[in-house]
């Protein structure tokens, strides 16, 4: 039995709404700039995390999974997921406004796509004095007004806006239009799915003077038109978010907290201050500031001790 907790490599993704925060947040070195995302755990093909040191130092998270099986993801998971790891973990660092998008659910994935659809959460690490968070819209709209809005460039009217507040929560099913405002430092959990239609990109234009392609046909059939969001601000020690994809819980310790784990792997997630992991009979693995592990399914309870906040998510 060689499993353990695992660290992955993180891949850096700059774009050009990107900024400079993800790097010194995580406290690396690196010669890029305009790093947007961070994708710390993703079995995304093509973009799949690779194991960071131990003996199965190299191997991609799917074939970690094709080696442990269900005692790294969990039986359940295991069954319902095989050698497809289930979730997607993100840090986002918005330099620029990023486009008005939404996501379909698993049937319109599966049918249009044949891959599962997009739910996903955002918790607020960090912002920038006036930045804003978009998700829902501000009362319901119907599809002809939707279309009429995409056409005149008026949809951000009726898109409900939130100022940023650090702790802030997003719930994000799919179906649920959201945009990321410029300085926001975001952490991001969500289903593993890299579908996003995009509704509206502020008529910005490229060098060439083009547009980005816009997916306003496939939007409208994903988009819930009578959704409308309310933003809900963090407690420690709380369940941020549950429902049939994950939970993603917050942990603010001061000492010492033990975390039980039932049937399925947990991803600890550290967003402030630093932590030791102990899993029963494991040298202890620490966890610093912008680091992700998983912890496999095989093990029962989790103990963090120092003076750290993380998120932990789960299915």
């Amino acid at each position: 039995m060689n499993l353990r907790p695992y660290k992955f490599k993180p891949l850096l993704k700059t774009v050009i709404w990107g900024g400079e925060k993800i790097v010194a947040f995580k406290g690396i070195d690196s010669e890029l700039h305009q790093v947007g995302e961070s994708w710390e755990l993703s079995g995304v093909e093509g973009h799949e995390s690779v194991v960071d040191g131990g003996p199965d130092d190299g191997l991609t998270l799917t074939q970690l999974i094709e080696r442990h099986g269900a005692e790294l993801v969990g039986e359940r998971v295991y069954r319902k997921h095989g050698n497809k790891f289930p979730l997607l973990v993100k840090l986002i660092d918005a330099q620029r406004d990023l486009s008005v998008q939404v996501h379909p659910d698993d049937e319109m994935a599966q049918r249009v796509h044949g891959c599962s659809g997009k739910t996903e959460m955002w918790y607020v690490i960090d912002h920038e004095p006036g930045a804003q968070i978009m998700a829902g819209f501000s009362r319901d709209i119907t599809p002809d007004e939707y279309d009429r809005r995409v056409a005149d460039g008026t949809i951000m009217d009726v898109v409900r806006h939130y100022s940023s507040h650090r702790g802030q929560v997003f719930f994000l099913p799919a179906g649920r239009i959201h945009a990321i405002g410029a300085g926001n430092l975001i952490a991001e959990i969500q289903q593993t799915s890299d579908i996003t239609y995009r509704v509206f990109d502020y008529n910005r234009v490229d060098q060439d003077g083009h547009q980005r392609q816009l997916h306003t046909a496939l939007a409208r059939q994903a988009l819930t038109f009578t959704d409308t969001e309310t933003a809900r601000p963090c407690i420690e020690n709380s369940t941020l978010v549950t429902c049939d994809f994950f939970t993603v819980d917050r942990y603010d310790i001061k000492h010492t907290l033990t975390v039980q784990t039932s049937d399925s792997f947990l991803i600890i997630l550290c967003i402030d201050g630093t932590a030791e992991i102990g899993i029963e009979n494991q040298p202890k693995v620490r966890l610093t500031r912008g680091q992700t592990i998983l912890v496999p399914a095989y093990f029962h309870n989790v103990t963090l001790h120092g003076r750290t906040t993380v998120l932990t998510a789960h299915c």
